[in-house]
């Protein structure tokens, strides 16, 4: 059986000596005795337990969590269940880095067919990597008051139906349109478009957006700058002001 000092302790679990000291005023990590000095001599189970209490750490648990745990009669098992949850989630980061590696590489690979790579297009690149995440919030906030104004609908609709009152129908429907326009109007004050061709971003006037063709990503329109009108990529806007 190995013994451990606290500094061993500590070096061997990238803790302070005072953490170690701290944990054993806590009664979590009892020394299994001392040496004759009066130093806190530790075995192989207490630095299993250190190891254990520093991961649960690590995932958010106090102290009072921890000594709970500890104490419960199936706490193998309760450790068991959240390293298996640790390790689905862990999986899942790796998964998501390997795609986004899988992504990188591939336009890596265009870019090296590409006669000229100019600074431009790399900027155009990070650009549209960065924005991604904060379109799809601003679609999220989009999404969510869509379905605040389609349950106003569906619901004085059921009532127009079930009880034949159409007044309160009526009533959600002007209150749909009323509310459509605002929340259109934030969601475009927020995006601007990419043209294909010349690679300008340029925002197009409210109208023009609202009753453009488009797909989830892009939407059919003129571009200000070479007059090419077809689908253009649509990206987050970033205000300066």
């Amino acid at each position: 059986m190995s013994t451990y000092t606290s500094g061993e302790m500590a070096k061997l679990c990238n803790v302070t000596v005072r953490t170690v000291q701290y944990y054993d005023s806590r009664g979590i990590l009892t020394p299994y005795d001392y040496s004759e000095g009066g130093r806190r001599l530790f075995n192989d189970e207490d630095l299993q337990r250190l190891q254990v209490i520093c991961f649960l750490k690590e995932l958010g648990f106090s102290l009072n969590n921890i000594a709970d745990i500890l104490k419960e009669e199936n706490a193998d098992n309760i450790l068991k269940t959240l390293l298996e949850e640790q390790e689905t989630e862990l999986k899942g980061e790796i998964e998501e880095k390997e795609q986004k590696l899988k992504q990188l590489q591939r336009i890596k690979k265009s870019l090296k067919n590409e006669k000229n790579i100019n600074i431009e297009k790399l900027n155009d690149i990070a650009y549209f990597m960065g924005s991604l995440k904060k379109l799809k919030r601003l679609r999220g906030r989009l999404l969510a008051g869509g379905l605040a104004l389609g349950l106003i609908e569906y619901s004085t609709l059921f009532v127009g139906i079930f009880k034949g009152q159409w007044l309160p129908f009526a009533v959600g429907m002007l209150i749909t349109v009323i509310c459509c326009i605002p929340l259109t109007m934030y969601y475009f004050n927020y995006v601007q478009y990419v043209c294909p061709e010349c690679r300008k971003r340029f925002r197009p006037g409210y109208w023009e957006a609202f009753f453009a063709p488009h797909t989830p990503n892009t939407r059919k329109l003129v571009c200000p700058c070479c007059g090419h009108k077809g689908y253009t990529v649509e990206i987050y806007y970033e205000k300066t002001e």
